[in-house]
């Protein structure tokens, strides 16, 4: 059972709203909504070129200049205690969406430190704010990842798969945010939900991504990596059907309810985001050559396949990711409506007019 959720006439944080999912969706909650605050926040951080940051921000205030909604924007990072219990205690938000936190597996090999800082030390602050709150609070919405299901081999990842063992600091850093929500909702009675994403693509995204990267290395003519000797596959999403699940999820909080000892039943609810139908990476980069050339990006004579550098898997990285969507299409109508092709093609667009290409 669900607790509907109106996004008009509220106060709504978005936590990360420079990043690639962030900013999309202010966006959309900004053409969306009417008479409520848009609040975001992000410590734009160097983990990649933050003039990119700067470019969605911008183009959120475009989109701000013709909503019937507020937009306000501070820089903060959800690590800084103080700060963030500020702004809490400012604008009272009734719905949060986190998706701040520092991202990618092979990072995370390298750079552990920044993953306790902002994935844990962070989460928990958010919690402690949503709990501030008390019962004014309506939805906490965070980023968990399909990072968590490991080196699962039974396919597709249901929600219900043990996920007790992660290869990666990473996928370690977003199970405990699970945990984190539930005991929360356990004690606190706040409803949270969990989102299980699957490997997010699109425009404006994050260049540390396979297609990103690939993309950057390809156009200077440099060879590319692909794992596992190509034999891995992956559940690539576009991020407008991440987006239109995420606001789809905002308007339903899990239902509180007492149990029969007298405490709270956990409004808790966990679900993966994804496509449902993986893709290899051989054919994947295939695709994205192809539409590389048709946006002009790279040259129609470039030979991928002289490009390619077959190598073992590494630490953390995972063979296979593949979502089962039953459970958020039958909560929520939600079904992933954008295919690889049509997404990589709008990727390779918006690349050749950021980077001035052909």
């Amino acid at each position: 059972m669900k607790t509907p959720v109106s996004l008009h006439g509220k106060n709504i944080l978005i936590t990360g709203a420079a990043g690639f999912i962030g900013a999309s969706l202010v966006i959309k909650l900004l053409n969306i909504c009417t008479g409520s605050k848009i609040i975001g926040i992000d410590n734009e951080n160097d983990y990649y070129d933050p003039a990119l940051k700067r470019y969605r921000l911008e183009k959120i205030n475009s989109y701000a200049e013709k909503s019937e909604s507020v937009w306000i924007y501070q820089k903060l990072d959800i690590a800084d205690t103080d700060a963030l219990h500020k702004l809490f205690e400012e604008y009272h938000p009734s719905v949060v969406v986190n998706l701040a936190a520092q991202a990618g597996v092979r990072y995370s090999i390298t750079n552990p430190s920044s993953y306790i800082r902002s994935n844990l030390d962070g989460f928990f602050n958010v919690l402690e704010c949503c709990r501030s709150l008390g019962n004014s609070f309506e939805h906490l919405i965070y980023a968990s990842s399909s990072s968590v299901y490991g080196g699962r081999t039974t396919v597709p990842f249901k929600e219900s798969d043990d996920v007790s063992y992660p290869v990666s600091l990473y996928a370690a850093t977003k199970k405990s945010n699970e945990l984190l929500a539930h005991s929360y909702s356990k004690l606190y009675n706040i409803p949270t939900t969990g989102l299980r994403f699957f490997t997010v693509f699109g425009e404006c995204g994050r260049p540390d991504m396979a297609y990103f990267s690939f993309t950057e290395k390809l156009r200077r003519g440099e060879s590319i990596e692909i794992f596992n000797f190509g034999n891995c596959q992956r559940d690539f999403t576009y991020i407008s059907d991440i987006v239109d699940g995420i606001v789809s999820v905002m308007k339903g909080a899990p239902k509180k309810s007492v149990g029969d000892d007298g405490l709270p039943i956990p409004p808790y609810s966990i679900y993966n985001i994804g496509h449902g139908s993986p893709v290899g990476l051989l054919d994947f980069v295939h695709i994205l050559a192809e539409e590389l050339k048709a946006a002009g990006v790279l040259k129609e004579s470039f030979d991928i396949d002289s490009h390619l550098n077959l190598v073992p898997m590494q630490p953390g990285d995972v063979p296979i990711t593949y979502a089962s969507t039953e459970k958020l299409e039958a909560d929520f109508g939600y079904k992933a409506e954008t295919d690889l092709r049509t997404g990589l093609r709008r990727f390779a667009e918006w690349y050749a007019e950021y980077y001035h290409c052909g």
